[in-house]
């Protein structure tokens, strides 16, 4: 795939999952801080979504988080389908 493609892909995933402002930091894990507990998931899902799959299954997506950031994340997959 030509990297042009593969880029708007990747900034459409971007924008529609509302995760430019972390799009420049580490995501980050148990030594090293990174990113939110809610944009983690935002970019998990992005990145499953970069592929244009015709099916996405997602095991509790919501799983450990706030009830607004959980919030957010069921509209975007509802928007998303």
């Amino acid at each position: 795939m030509p990297e042009d493609v593969i880029e708007a892909r990747v900034e459409s995933v971007i924008y529609r999952l509302g995760i430019g402002s972390c799009k420049n930091q580490l995501i980050g894990g148990w030594l090293q801080r990174g990113i939110s507990g809610g944009e983690r998931k935002r970019v998990s899902i992005g990145y499953e979504l970069i592929t244009e799959p015709s099916l996405l299954i997602l095991d509790e997506p919501t799983s450990g988080l706030d009830s607004s950031t959980s919030l957010r994340i069921i509209k975007t997959l509802r928007k998303e389908a």
